[in-house]
């Protein structure tokens, strides 16, 4: 694209000053963009964030690990369970607990569904902002059975708090299975028809397609991950690359598309979709197989006892007291883990001094991380176009400022 050369000293270049957010229909949250523009298209800008940073690392420092999994819940609210159980895993990798297959299949179904949950956003959006408003509604009905699905399992929608470290509160019961089947059996003929309403549409492909294009040279340089890393043609995908929850044990392919443009953000969100459910139904084909009743680990020491023991035993109400108000010490390390979330690698960096508290923690948010590119790509855009961008780019405020 050939892009006009202004001159701060030319007579006919009158720019006009744009304050995109923080309080703005269009931005996923709160934080801003100061454009500057030249009619519709933006000629420079500067991303202000930190409108709700809440100090969550600082605060999780001060908190036994139990009480830090309601603050991963409010990162990246649109797919919390793979935040939760991304946190559980670093805990779980520091006391070195060793997870049933039952426990590791039921988390690979759920982050599955919060996957899809995240991505029905994301690509119902970008449809939305290009006038198909017939397609956001239609699909994003989805997202509530799946949150139906969590309240089933753990009685939460949005911020779900769900699971526990080494494993589940409780485990999943007939409904839950029943509204799970129900969902993969409605799931794939909405999407199938979301799909042919777009991905061959003349007014859709003009909007998206060679749009915001990154090469697979920058989005590394600029430390992308997840959907947006795929769709510049780079295989990266942690679920294969460093396997958790028994990844390793699933037939399932990773897309990658060639431009990087918000049409490939879009179609590798959608095939990514379709992997899940069929993550999903392998998860449950495989709990088949496993012995029933079991999901958590055998860790009294860090597991909660339940609500019912904790009221009529002594001992278990000992266990409560202390895992609750972190009176049983942790080991001293260091240790890193990271989960594939809905747009990317979210990291937990850990540190430990045998305290009842995290000595440092530092969470890798993707958002952040991937926000970082959205200025410099913006500059010589049409300003509804960088709308569709910041859109494709699935940029979530709470995971953005943490």
């Amino acid at each position: 694209m050939n892009q006009p050369v202004y001159t701060d000293n030319d007579p006919q270049n009158e720019l006009v000053t744009l304050n995109l957010g923080p309080t703005h229909p269009a931005t996923h949250g709160v934080f801003q963009n100061v454009i500057q523009l030249d009619g519709e298209r933006i000629v420079s800008g500067v991303s202000t964030i930190g409108y709700i940073h809440r100090a969550f690392e600082k605060i999780a420092e001060h908190r036994p690990f139990y009480q830090i999994t309601p603050l991963t819940d409010r990162l990246n609210y649109c797919s919390s369970p793979i935040n939760n159980m991304g946190w559980h895993m670093t805990v779980e990798k520091l006391l070195n607990i060793k997870m049933p297959k039952r426990v590791d299949y039921l988390r690979v179904i759920i982050m599955e569904l919060a996957r899809i949950s995240d991505h029905i956003i994301c690509n119902t959006i970008i449809a939305q902002d290009t006038g198909a408003t017939t397609t956001f509604l239609y699909l994003f009905q989805f997202r509530e059975h799946i949150y139906e699905i969590y309240e089933e399992i753990c009685g939460a929608r949005l911020t779900t708090n769900i699971g526990r470290i080494g494993g589940f509160e409780r485990d999943f019961n007939e409904i839950a299975f029943a509204k799970i089947n129900k969902f993969l059996k409605e799931f794939p003929v909405a999407l199938r028809e979301f799909e042919s309403l777009l991905n061959r549409n003349r007014i859709f492909i003009d909007r998206t397609a060679k749009v915001a294009a990154v090469s697979a040279e920058q989005a590394l340089d600029y430390g992308w991950t997840g959907p947006l890393l795929r769709s510049a043609g780079v295989d990266y995908d942690v679920r294969v690359s460093d396997p958790y929850s028994s990844y390793e044990d699933f037939d399932f392919e990773v897309p990658v598309g060639t431009s990087g443009d918000i049409y490939d953000r879009y179609l590798v969100r959608n095939e990514e979709m379709w992997q899940s459910v069929r993550l999903i139904e392998q998860a449950l084909e495989k709990l088949k197989h496993e012995p029933a009743g079991i999901f958590h680990a055998d860790v009294p020491e860090f597991y909660l006892p339940a609500k019912e023991e904790v009221y009529n035993n002594m001992e278990a109400l000992i266990y409560h007291f202390k895992i609750v108000m972190g009176e049983i010490d942790a080991p001293k390390a260091e240790v890193y883990h990271s989960v594939e979330g809905g747009n990317g690698e979210l990291g937990f960096y850990l540190i430990n001094d045998g305290g009842r508290t995290p000595y440092r923690l530092h969470f890798r948010r993707p958002s952040f991380i991937n926000y970082q590119m959205f200025a410099p790509m913006s500059k010589g855009m049409l300003l509804s176009d960088a709308i569709i961008n910041m859109s494709s780019m699935n940029i979530i405020a709470g995971e953005l400022d943490a």
